[in-house]
């Protein structure tokens, strides 16, 4: 995303009188500041309408801006195929306009998906200074996710990310450490991690990318000892789990990759999607995604609970007993909330762990840096585990759905 207007800049009568006069580094930070809102009331047409004037006149981070607007749909009507082009018109200036057209070629974002270019247009971005771009794409070559795998260029790569402060990517290059048994070095990059951003004794899955990879590397640090722990039925579990970095909107079929792996298969997040009817980049009905496991040799069922209390704690035993058993689970998690589209959203990863004398369970999250682990309280768990949206046969009932493998 563009950075945001910051105190150095001129008053906002300065900006306007700026802008008016042409200034494309004016009419941007005019955009920006009506965008957020900041120092002047939030106008989504005005800000679209500074960052068309900046665009036209060929300002890259101006282009960024728009192209940003139309993928993420929150401020003018999504429209993928425009944000492409803007992006494309950025991207040889702009670190931030290549990154998002890399995350437009490796989730089929208004264009043909092509892993290889994303990845290609990542490392420009690195090389500019973007270090999300770096740490991305290491995790694309640390899981072999629509490119051949790389742990030597993905580890240099998170090198990259982790100098220019990426809290993902100090995050990736602490795992490639605690890996390689680098214990001391992967503790340090984790605990510069969590310093970025605040963090508490736990955060959530919807938090922005900065302060969830922040709390992962609090999280981590609390969960070095357990990684190094036997599981004690009961009492605590920690299920090792691949792990793959989602691309857009394909949490679903990379969340049932990472089960499928865990079993032994090879499949991508990619491919299994493909063994759905719906297109990349949109959203995976639970039923097949349950249909795709057959398809390549898994046997899943779905399990559902009632989404009250006493729904709850039935959920959190079964968790517990396949855990206990060295089996992850599924779920699907629904967000709600202003910042959404259409007021929420729903996201599928995996529980692969809890700890009962903190009340805590462990997940491993597509959407987060490698290895995707975080912790969650016992009662964000229970917000955040439930959904009507999750398959076409749930006929919009709130419930906690998972996937369990069937024995």
């Amino acid at each position: 995303m563009t950075t945001l207007a910051t105190a150095a800049e001129p008053s906002l009568e300065e900006l306007q009188v700026q802008a008016q006069q042409g200034s494309p580094d004016a009419q941007l930070s005019l955009a920006i500041r009506y965008r957020d809102g900041n120092g002047v009331a939030k106008d989504d047409a005005a800000a679209m309408s500074w960052g068309h004037r900046a665009a036209d006149q060929g300002h890259a981070e101006a282009l960024d801006f728009v192209g940003f607007a139309y993928l993420r749909g929150a401020v003018v009507r999504r429209n993928p195929e425009v944000a492409f082009g803007y992006f494309k018109a950025a991207a040889d200036e702009s670190a931030q306009g290549a990154f998002n057209l890399g995350q437009c070629y490796f989730g089929a974002q208004g264009t043909e998906q092509d892993c290889g270019k994303a990845v290609d247009w990542w490392k420009k971005a690195a090389a500019k200074g973007h270090g999300r771009a770096a740490s991305t794409a290491a995790m694309a070559l640390l899981s072999g996710e629509g490119v051949p795998a790389d742990p030597a260029e993905a580890r240099r790569l998170a090198e990259r990310a982790a100098a220019l402060n990426d809290p993902s990517g100090l995050v990736v290059l602490g795992e490639l450490q605690f890996r390689a048994g680098e214990l001391d070095a992967a503790k340090s990059n984790w605990e510069k991690a969590a310093k970025l951003f605040p963090t508490s004794e736990t955060g959530h899955p919807a938090q922005p990318s900065g302060n969830a990879s922040a709390q992962q590397g609090a999280d981590l640090l609390k969960l070095i000892e357990y990684r190094q722990r036997k599981s004690e039925p009961g009492e605590f579990a920690f299920v090792q789990m691949p792990h793959i970095h989602q691309g857009y909107n394909n949490c679903g079929s990379t969340a049932c990759a990472t089960f499928a792996r865990f079993q032994g298969g090879e499949i991508s997040g990619w491919d299994f999607k493909k063994l759905c009817p719906s297109p990349l980049g949109t959203g995976t009905d639970w039923w097949h995604l349950l249909d795709a496991s057959a398809k390549i040799g898994q046997q899943w069922k779905l399990v559902t609970f009632t989404p009250d209390d006493a729904g709850f704690e039935e959920a959190t035993a079964m968790l517990k007993r396949e855990l206990d058993a060295g089996r992850p689970v599924v779920v699907d998690f629904k967000y709600v909330g202003p910042q959404y589209p259409g007021g929420f959203a729903g996201h599928t990863l995996s529980v692969c762990g809890y700890i009962v004398a903190e009340d805590l369970y462990i997940l491993c999250n597509p959407a987060v840096a490698t290895p995707g682990l975080q912790l969650i309280t016992s009662d964000d768990l229970k917000n955040f585990w439930r959904s009507n949206y999750y398959g076409s046969l749930a006929k919009g009932v709130l419930s906690r759905p998972a996937f369990v493998i069937e024995r």
